[in-house]
């Protein structure tokens, strides 16, 4: 598989990403001063939304416009279906209930088979959570030290309305797939949907 080797931060820098949305803090601001850009064209803002968006969910771009696709042919809103789909992910709702501090990492727990859903151990991190499914960290990997860590340093963030979760089981609940509302990224997919469309 291929491999982004950027350092993190950097690479958010050039995206212009906020690093908390990956689970990194942005504490330490930077001391130098922005390069100018020159004005972008247009095909050149609607590249760096895909790529931030790929970047952020950790989608190779065959992937990628396979997700694309499935949002073409879902009624409604084809850039809201994109990010529904690319939020319903295992490793995305494993960030998201706090059990891993980074997305990274969720992608990782959920590789090593640490997490089941509906009972079923499932290491597959693109596996695309149902409403009603059920996600828990599996017995065997309850004392695991980098889910532990996860939980506290994790404790002040908000889970999203559209998931449940109970620290003390270290499981939680999908209650139903999220609207573009609850999705807190700054990302204008209708640009995206723009860049496939030519």
């Amino acid at each position: 598989m291929a491999i982004n080797r950027t350092p993190v931060l950097k690479r958010c820098r050039q995206l212009g990403l906020d690093p908390v949305v990956l689970g990194y803090s942005s504490s330490k601001t930077s001391k130098r001063e922005p390069k100018r850009r020159r004005k972008e064209s247009e095909y050149a803002m609607q590249l760096r939304e895909k790529q931030k968006v790929k970047f952020v969910y950790g989608v190779l771009e065959k992937q990628f416009h396979g997700y694309f696709n499935k949002a073409k042919s879902m009624p409604g809103i084809t850039g809201e279906n994109l990010m529904i789909i690319l939020e319903s992910r295992l490793d995305s709702v494993i960030f998201r209930l706090g059990f891993a501090r980074t997305r990274k990492e969720a992608r990782q727990i959920v590789t090593h088979g640490h997490i089941t859903v509906n009972g079923r151990r499932v290491d597959i991190p693109s596996y695309r959570v149902k409403a009603g499914d059920k996600i828990a960290v599996a017995d065997k990997s309850k004392e695991l030290l980098v889910i532990k860590s996860a939980l506290v340093s994790n404790a002040r963030f908000q889970v999203p309305a559209w998931l449940e979760v109970d620290i003390e089981k270290l499981q939680g609940s999908v209650l139903a797939l999220p609207t573009r509302d609850q999705i807190d990224l700054d990302i204008r997919e209708q640009l995206i949907v723009e860049l496939y469309s030519k």
